[in-house]
Protein backbone atom coordinates (compact mmCIF):
# COMPACT_ATOMS: atom_id res chain seq x y z
CA UNK A 1 0.00 0.00 0.00
CA UNK A 2 1.33 3.67 -1.05
CA UNK A 3 0.46 6.01 1.76
CA UNK A 4 -0.23 10.07 0.80
CA UNK A 5 3.13 11.53 1.24
CA UNK A 6 4.55 8.35 -1.01
CA UNK A 7 1.94 9.59 -3.78
CA UNK A 8 3.14 13.52 -2.65
CA UNK A 9 6.84 12.52 -3.51
CA UNK A 10 7.79 10.31 -6.31
CA UNK A 11 10.81 8.37 -6.60
CA UNK A 12 12.36 10.51 -8.90
CA UNK A 13 11.93 13.45 -6.48
CA UNK A 14 14.74 11.88 -4.19
CA UNK A 15 17.43 12.86 -6.93
CA UNK A 16 16.62 16.62 -5.89
CA UNK A 17 18.63 16.95 -2.85
CA UNK A 18 17.39 19.42 -0.47
CA UNK A 19 20.83 20.14 0.98
CA UNK A 20 22.41 20.12 -2.38
CA UNK A 21 19.66 22.21 -3.59
CA UNK A 22 20.50 25.15 -0.49
CA UNK A 23 24.30 24.89 -1.48
CA UNK A 24 23.77 26.10 -5.13
CA UNK A 25 20.98 28.47 -4.59
CA UNK A 26 23.32 31.13 -4.70
CA UNK A 27 25.16 29.72 -7.59
CA UNK A 28 24.54 30.04 -11.17
CA UNK A 29 26.22 28.73 -14.70
CA UNK A 30 26.94 31.42 -17.23
CA UNK A 31 28.44 30.40 -20.70
CA UNK A 32 31.72 31.77 -21.23
CA UNK A 33 31.55 32.15 -24.71
CA UNK A 34 28.39 32.98 -27.17
CA UNK A 35 25.65 30.95 -27.25
CA UNK A 36 23.02 30.71 -29.70
CA UNK A 37 19.02 30.95 -28.51
CA UNK A 38 16.06 32.78 -28.85
CA UNK A 39 15.44 33.94 -25.40
CA UNK A 40 16.74 36.84 -23.46
CA UNK A 41 18.98 36.07 -20.96
CA UNK A 42 22.57 35.95 -19.35
CA UNK A 43 24.41 35.05 -22.04
CA UNK A 44 26.23 36.41 -24.96
CA UNK A 45 24.98 36.00 -28.15
CA UNK A 46 26.54 36.21 -31.61
CA UNK A 47 23.73 38.18 -33.09
CA UNK A 48 24.01 41.51 -32.14
CA UNK A 49 20.88 43.18 -30.91
CA UNK A 50 20.41 46.16 -28.88
CA UNK A 51 21.43 45.30 -24.88
CA UNK A 52 23.48 46.73 -22.59
CA UNK A 53 26.87 46.04 -23.75
CA UNK A 54 28.30 48.05 -26.57
CA UNK A 55 29.72 45.74 -29.93
CA UNK A 56 30.06 48.50 -32.47
CA UNK A 57 29.02 51.09 -34.42
CA UNK A 58 26.63 50.70 -37.96
CA UNK A 59 26.12 53.40 -40.24
CA UNK A 60 22.53 55.03 -39.88
CA UNK A 61 20.06 53.51 -42.46
CA UNK A 62 16.30 54.60 -42.85
CA UNK A 63 13.98 52.90 -40.30
CA UNK A 64 16.72 53.05 -37.57
CA UNK A 65 15.77 54.58 -34.23
CA UNK A 66 16.99 57.71 -33.54
CA UNK A 67 17.30 57.04 -29.95
CA UNK A 68 20.54 54.71 -31.02
CA UNK A 69 22.22 57.25 -32.55
CA UNK A 70 25.64 57.95 -31.36
CA UNK A 71 25.75 61.73 -30.49
CA UNK A 72 28.93 61.88 -29.75
CA UNK A 73 30.39 60.65 -33.29
CA UNK A 74 27.67 62.81 -34.88
CA UNK A 75 29.04 66.20 -33.03
CA UNK A 76 32.32 65.49 -33.71
CA UNK A 77 32.36 63.86 -37.88
CA UNK A 78 28.96 64.76 -38.59
CA UNK A 79 27.78 61.70 -39.43
CA UNK A 80 25.01 59.54 -38.44
CA UNK A 81 25.94 55.79 -36.56
CA UNK A 82 23.75 53.39 -34.58
CA UNK A 83 24.99 51.96 -31.31
CA UNK A 84 25.22 47.65 -31.76
CA UNK A 85 25.00 46.02 -28.42
CA UNK A 86 25.83 42.50 -27.83
CA UNK A 87 22.88 40.50 -27.20
CA UNK A 88 22.18 38.13 -24.58
CA UNK A 89 20.37 34.70 -24.96
CA UNK A 90 19.53 31.97 -23.32
CA UNK A 91 22.17 28.81 -22.98
CA UNK A 92 21.66 25.35 -23.89
CA UNK A 93 23.55 22.54 -22.35
CA UNK A 94 23.14 18.92 -23.05
CA UNK A 95 24.03 16.47 -20.33
CA UNK A 96 26.06 13.27 -21.38
CA UNK A 97 25.80 10.88 -18.40
CA UNK A 98 27.79 7.86 -18.57
CA UNK A 99 25.64 4.71 -18.15
CA UNK A 100 28.04 2.11 -18.75
CA UNK A 101 28.76 -1.38 -16.46
CA UNK A 102 31.74 0.59 -15.10
CA UNK A 103 29.55 3.39 -13.71
CA UNK A 104 28.43 0.51 -11.46
CA UNK A 105 31.16 0.66 -9.21
CA UNK A 106 30.86 1.92 -5.31
CA UNK A 107 33.96 1.82 -3.20
CA UNK A 108 33.78 1.77 0.47
CA UNK A 109 35.03 5.31 0.64
CA UNK A 110 32.36 6.98 -1.26
CA UNK A 111 30.71 9.36 0.64
CA UNK A 112 27.54 8.35 2.30
CA UNK A 113 24.43 10.48 1.21
CA UNK A 114 20.99 9.99 2.33
CA UNK A 115 22.00 6.57 4.00
CA UNK A 116 23.32 4.87 1.25
CA UNK A 117 26.72 4.51 -0.64
CA UNK A 118 26.97 6.02 -3.94
CA UNK A 119 28.30 4.94 -6.96
CA UNK A 120 29.70 6.75 -9.21
CA UNK A 121 26.59 6.40 -11.73
CA UNK A 122 24.47 7.69 -8.43
CA UNK A 123 26.95 10.31 -8.02
CA UNK A 124 26.71 11.49 -11.75
CA UNK A 125 23.02 10.84 -11.36
CA UNK A 126 22.84 13.63 -8.46
CA UNK A 127 25.36 15.63 -10.43
CA UNK A 128 22.87 15.67 -13.35
CA UNK A 129 19.88 16.18 -11.37
CA UNK A 130 21.25 19.52 -9.79
CA UNK A 131 22.69 21.33 -12.74
CA UNK A 132 19.37 20.36 -14.34
CA UNK A 133 17.23 21.86 -12.20
CA UNK A 134 19.78 25.32 -11.96
CA UNK A 135 19.88 25.93 -15.69
CA UNK A 136 16.06 25.33 -15.68
CA UNK A 137 15.46 28.01 -13.33
CA UNK A 138 17.97 30.32 -14.84
CA UNK A 139 15.51 29.90 -17.66
CA UNK A 140 17.97 28.12 -19.97
CA UNK A 141 17.40 24.79 -21.77
CA UNK A 142 18.41 21.46 -21.15
CA UNK A 143 18.73 18.75 -22.48
CA UNK A 144 20.08 14.81 -21.48
CA UNK A 145 21.58 12.37 -23.39
CA UNK A 146 21.99 8.93 -21.52
CA UNK A 147 24.39 6.14 -23.05
CA UNK A 148 26.87 3.49 -23.04
CA UNK A 149 27.96 1.32 -26.01
CA UNK A 150 25.22 3.52 -27.59
CA UNK A 151 22.91 6.00 -26.86
CA UNK A 152 20.54 4.99 -24.77
CA UNK A 153 18.12 8.53 -24.41
CA UNK A 154 18.56 11.72 -26.30
CA UNK A 155 16.01 13.89 -24.67
CA UNK A 156 16.24 17.89 -26.37
CA UNK A 157 17.00 20.58 -25.26
CA UNK A 158 14.10 22.69 -23.46
CA UNK A 159 13.43 25.39 -20.68
CA UNK A 160 9.65 24.66 -19.72
CA UNK A 161 9.41 24.21 -15.99
CA UNK A 162 7.76 20.38 -16.69
CA UNK A 163 11.19 19.53 -18.25
CA UNK A 164 12.62 19.23 -15.09
CA UNK A 165 10.42 16.62 -14.71
CA UNK A 166 11.24 14.87 -17.50
CA UNK A 167 14.61 14.70 -17.43
CA UNK A 168 14.60 13.34 -13.15
CA UNK A 169 12.53 10.95 -14.54
CA UNK A 170 14.47 9.64 -17.19
CA UNK A 171 17.93 9.99 -14.34
CA UNK A 172 15.91 7.85 -12.29
CA UNK A 173 14.90 5.34 -14.38
CA UNK A 174 18.07 4.77 -16.06
CA UNK A 175 20.44 1.95 -14.77
CA UNK A 176 24.14 1.40 -15.58
CA UNK A 177 24.36 -1.84 -18.15
CA UNK A 178 26.75 -2.27 -21.04
CA UNK A 179 30.29 -2.13 -21.58
CA UNK A 180 31.84 1.83 -22.61
CA UNK A 181 32.29 3.01 -26.02
CA UNK A 182 32.67 7.02 -25.15
CA UNK A 183 34.13 8.43 -28.67
CA UNK A 184 31.57 7.38 -30.92
CA UNK A 185 28.72 8.60 -28.67
CA UNK A 186 30.34 11.73 -28.19
CA UNK A 187 31.22 12.42 -32.07
CA UNK A 188 27.16 11.54 -33.06
CA UNK A 189 26.04 13.88 -30.26
CA UNK A 190 28.32 16.70 -31.78
CA UNK A 191 26.71 16.02 -35.20
CA UNK A 192 23.30 15.99 -33.54
CA UNK A 193 23.80 19.69 -31.57
CA UNK A 194 23.48 21.90 -34.23
CA UNK A 195 23.23 25.53 -31.92
CA UNK A 196 26.01 26.03 -30.06
CA UNK A 197 25.95 25.52 -26.33
CA UNK A 198 27.15 24.00 -23.53
CA UNK A 199 28.12 20.37 -23.13
CA UNK A 200 28.15 18.70 -19.83
CA UNK A 201 29.63 15.30 -19.85
CA UNK A 202 29.75 12.80 -16.79
CA UNK A 203 31.54 10.11 -16.65
CA UNK A 204 34.51 7.92 -15.92
CA UNK A 205 35.95 7.91 -18.73
CA UNK A 206 36.95 4.56 -19.32
CA UNK A 207 38.38 5.01 -23.22
CA UNK A 208 41.37 5.35 -25.52
CA UNK A 209 42.51 8.88 -24.14
CA UNK A 210 43.35 9.95 -28.12
CA UNK A 211 39.94 8.50 -28.87
CA UNK A 212 38.49 9.92 -26.37
CA UNK A 213 40.19 13.62 -27.10
CA UNK A 214 39.19 13.09 -30.47
CA UNK A 215 35.63 13.20 -29.96
CA UNK A 216 36.25 15.99 -27.27
CA UNK A 217 37.61 18.32 -29.83
CA UNK A 218 34.69 17.48 -32.45
CA UNK A 219 32.38 19.59 -30.23
CA UNK A 220 34.95 22.32 -29.83
CA UNK A 221 35.18 22.55 -33.82
CA UNK A 222 31.40 22.94 -33.57
CA UNK A 223 31.62 25.92 -31.06
CA UNK A 224 30.32 24.25 -28.51
CA UNK A 225 31.91 25.01 -24.34
CA UNK A 226 32.42 21.93 -23.10
CA UNK A 227 32.61 20.83 -19.18
CA UNK A 228 34.43 17.71 -18.26
CA UNK A 229 33.10 16.29 -14.86
CA UNK A 230 35.43 12.81 -14.30
CA UNK A 231 34.40 11.02 -11.51
CA UNK A 232 36.19 8.41 -10.05
CA UNK A 233 36.07 6.57 -6.72
CA UNK A 234 38.77 7.17 -4.95
CA UNK A 235 39.67 3.13 -4.92
CA UNK A 236 40.34 3.73 -8.42
CA UNK A 237 42.67 6.47 -7.57
CA UNK A 238 44.52 5.21 -4.87
CA UNK A 239 44.25 1.10 -5.10
CA UNK A 240 44.67 0.66 -0.94
CA UNK A 241 43.78 -2.83 -1.14
CA UNK A 242 46.26 -5.27 0.79
CA UNK A 243 45.12 -8.68 0.80
CA UNK A 244 43.88 -11.31 -2.28
CA UNK A 245 41.32 -9.94 -4.03
CA UNK A 246 39.01 -11.20 -6.87
CA UNK A 247 38.34 -8.42 -9.18
CA UNK A 248 35.60 -8.51 -11.54
CA UNK A 249 34.80 -6.87 -15.13
CA UNK A 250 31.88 -4.66 -14.22
CA UNK A 251 31.18 -4.67 -18.13
CA UNK A 252 31.84 -7.99 -19.22
CA UNK A 253 29.91 -10.51 -17.31
CA UNK A 254 32.09 -13.52 -15.87
CA UNK A 255 35.47 -11.89 -16.61
CA UNK A 256 36.96 -11.99 -13.15
CA UNK A 257 40.48 -12.97 -11.80
CA UNK A 258 42.13 -13.55 -8.17
CA UNK A 259 45.81 -11.77 -7.42
CA UNK A 260 47.43 -9.87 -5.33
CA UNK A 261 46.90 -6.17 -5.61
CA UNK A 262 50.26 -5.33 -4.35
CA UNK A 263 51.82 -6.94 -6.58
CA UNK A 264 50.66 -4.48 -9.61
CA UNK A 265 49.87 -1.55 -6.98
CA UNK A 266 53.13 0.72 -8.47
CA UNK A 267 52.19 0.10 -12.36
CA UNK A 268 48.33 0.55 -12.07
CA UNK A 269 48.95 3.59 -9.94
CA UNK A 270 51.42 4.73 -13.05
CA UNK A 271 49.07 3.93 -15.50
CA UNK A 272 46.04 6.21 -14.03
CA UNK A 273 48.50 9.27 -13.37
CA UNK A 274 49.76 9.29 -17.15
CA UNK A 275 45.93 8.62 -18.42
CA UNK A 276 44.99 11.75 -15.85
CA UNK A 277 47.98 13.49 -17.24
CA UNK A 278 47.25 13.39 -20.83
CA UNK A 279 43.36 14.37 -20.33
CA UNK A 280 43.48 16.88 -18.32
CA UNK A 281 46.60 18.21 -20.81
CA UNK A 282 44.05 17.46 -23.92
CA UNK A 283 41.28 19.46 -22.45
CA UNK A 284 43.61 22.50 -21.20
CA UNK A 285 44.73 22.43 -25.38
CA UNK A 286 41.51 22.81 -26.32
CA UNK A 287 40.03 25.25 -23.19
CA UNK A 288 37.64 22.28 -21.86
CA UNK A 289 36.96 22.46 -18.29
CA UNK A 290 38.26 19.31 -17.09
CA UNK A 291 37.23 18.71 -13.27
CA UNK A 292 38.24 16.00 -11.70
CA UNK A 293 35.85 13.94 -8.88
CA UNK A 294 36.66 11.41 -6.39
CA UNK A 295 32.93 10.09 -5.00
CA UNK A 296 34.91 10.51 -1.53
CA UNK A 297 33.86 14.04 -1.61
CA UNK A 298 30.03 14.97 -1.30
CA UNK A 299 28.28 15.74 -4.57
CA UNK A 300 27.13 19.31 -3.49
CA UNK A 301 29.80 20.21 -2.13
CA UNK A 302 32.05 19.44 -5.21
CA UNK A 303 29.61 20.65 -7.61
CA UNK A 304 29.46 24.47 -5.43
CA UNK A 305 33.28 24.19 -5.07
CA UNK A 306 33.60 23.63 -8.92
CA UNK A 307 30.87 26.77 -9.59
CA UNK A 308 31.99 29.23 -7.19
CA UNK A 309 35.50 28.85 -8.69
CA UNK A 310 34.39 28.95 -12.06
CA UNK A 311 32.42 32.50 -11.15
CA UNK A 312 35.20 33.92 -9.86
CA UNK A 313 37.60 32.89 -12.73
CA UNK A 314 35.24 35.04 -14.65
CA UNK A 315 35.47 38.05 -13.58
Amino acid sequence: MIDSNQRSHPEYLRLLAPEALAKLSRLELVARGVVEGFVAGRHRSPYKGFSVEFAEHRQYAPGDDLRDLDWRVLAKSDRYYIKQYVEETNLRTTILLDASGSMKYAGRQAAPYQGETLSKFQYGQYLAASLTHMLIHQQDAVGLVTFDTKIRRYIPARSRANHLRVILHELADTAPGEETSLAPIFHDVAERAHRRGLIIIISDLFDDPEELLGALHHFRYRKHEVLLLHVMAEEELTFPFERWCEFRDLEVAGQRVEMDPRSIRSEYLDSVRRFLRRIELGCGQMEIDYVPLSTRQSFDVALARYLANRRNRGR
